[in-house]
């Protein structure tokens, strides 16, 4: 892509190219992504106006539509528009997307496999952080830390504790995770440190790999079953659709938690609510089927739920990391270098 001279020393590369870029994501993210380094880097990396948005691409301003018509990259973020064939159309100079954020799934469609651009996500970047709420939830869910929280504000009073949370702690306790998902696996290897039995169950991951990673593979079931903790990090997919149901809550042990930071709708909204109205089983909820709850859901005042508004991904500072991502990415492209972290169509198959 940028060719380079042979001299006595070797080939020498050529400075790299400016792209023509645009932004794309939905309104006040790009704020919040970019600071001002990110902007002087970007403008740096490439020809554009860090402070030009798009957040319509079917019905543009006058300015996105000049700026789109000559993009060669769009950097996109939650909220980006569908890049659909009319979109291309008006995109004829597209080489590459890159993408600030995880799934390209609701802004990707066929029209841009069909035209062979390059995609890059920052999902390994986006992992960290919910693979982090995780542990900090796997963890405080074994040492009852919710429970003798609301126990002691009711109290106020000396108590022994010992007695009451006998079975806590998580000295050899059973983890279950669900999906060796980018997440799944950053989980994984978070608990490595931790005196914890990790069980997998993921059907494309094969006895030598879960070995790699250092877990025992099991059926879904059995996984349910043996598990203090069950952690779900599958994509959303027609085929995990309320993968989580009356049958595999069930299985789950007396006392057990459910910790969810993937799709509400991997499990059974249904199903769930009487096995945590029983106070049979505990959860840390940061997503939910629907998103937000209804008012009067019981959820919101379970005092063995831990319900949290979808934060578990990147916030605040940590939007600064995909930030980071996406323009190594970008700079890789300018030098004519693969991404380091490219999506490809056949990866949707199985990922979010």
């Amino acid at each position: 892509m940028h060719p380079t001279s042979d001299t006595a020393a070797g080939p020498v590369e050529k400075p790299p190219a400016r792209p023509a870029l645009l932004l794309s994501m939905a309104p006040g993210i790009a704020g919040r992504l970019l600071d001002a380094r990110h902007r002087t880097r970007l403008v740096a990396l490439a020809r554009t106006d860090p402070h030009l948005v798009a957040h319509d691409l079917a019905d543009p301003t006058p300015a996105v539509a000049t700026a789109l018509a000559d993009a060669e990259v769009l950097l996109t973020c939650w909220g980006a528009p569908p890049l659909t064939g009319a979109v291309l159309e008006a995109a004829p100079r597209l080489r590459a997307v890159i993408h600030a954020a995880g799934s390209v799934r609701h802004h990707l469609t066929d029209a841009c496999w069909e035209r062979g651009i390059a995609v890059s996500s920052a999902a390994v970047a986006n992992a960290l952080p919910v693979a982090e709420y995780t542990l900090a939830a796997i963890l405080f869910a074994n040492k009852r830390v919710l429970h003798s929280a609301h126990r002691y504000r009711s109290l106020r009073a000396p108590h022994d504790w010992q007695d009451e949370l006998a079975g806590a702690g998580n000295h050899h306790r059973t983890v279950g995770v669900l999906g060796a998902s980018r997440i799944g696996r950053r989980v994984i290897e978070l608990l490595r440190p931790f005196d914890l039995r990790v069980l997998l169950y993921d059907p494309y991951v094969d006895a030598a790999e879960a070995a790699r990673l250092g877990v025992t593979p099991v059926p879904l079931d059995a996984l349910c079953a043996d598990s203090d903790i069950v952690t779900v990090h599958a994509p959303q997919l027609p085929a995990t659709h309320h993968l989580l149901g009356a049958h595999e809550l069930a299985l789950m042990p007396d006392g057990a938690t459910l910790i969810n930071t993937a799709r509400g709708s991997l499990v059974d909204p249904a199903a769930l609510l009487p096995e945590l109205l029983s106070g049979r089983l505990h959860a840390v909820l940061d997503v939910t089927e629907p998103e937000l709850p209804p008012p009067g859901s019981p959820l919101w005042d379970l005092p063995n739920v831990l319900l949290t508004p979808h934060v578990a991904g990147s916030l605040g500072t940590e939007l600064h990391r995909l930030a980071d991502h996406a323009l190594d990415e970008l700079e890789r492209y300018a030098h004519g270098r693969p991404f380091s972290a490219p999506v490809l169509p056949e990866h949707l198959r199985h990922s979010a």
